[in-house]
């Protein structure tokens, strides 16, 4: 997965916000609060990765002009 600068920049500001849920949420597992601190945890996660792999609205445009553009303009074959 590559990220151009600005995938690159929206990474950095959702783990500004998901760092401190996944440290609270391991400093509770380790306290003795299993569900609370797991649960945590896995939200960071989800915070992190479902921006990844989830299409958000913001990408269908995206998504449809590369679909259009890669059937309409063909890359030339090698000329021997």
């Amino acid at each position: 997965m590559r990220l151009g600068i600005l995938g690159t920049i929206q990474l950095a500001a959702t783990l500004i916000f998901a760092v401190p849920v996944g440290v609270y949420g391991l400093n509770a597992f380790l306290d003795g609060q299993q569900v609370l601190g797991g649960g945590l945890v896995v939200v960071a996660v989800l915070m992190v990765v479902l921006p990844q792999y989830l299409t958000t609205p913001s990408d269908i445009p995206a998504k449809v002009g590369e679909s259009i553009v890669g059937k309409v303009v063909k890359t030339p074959d090698d000329e021997k």
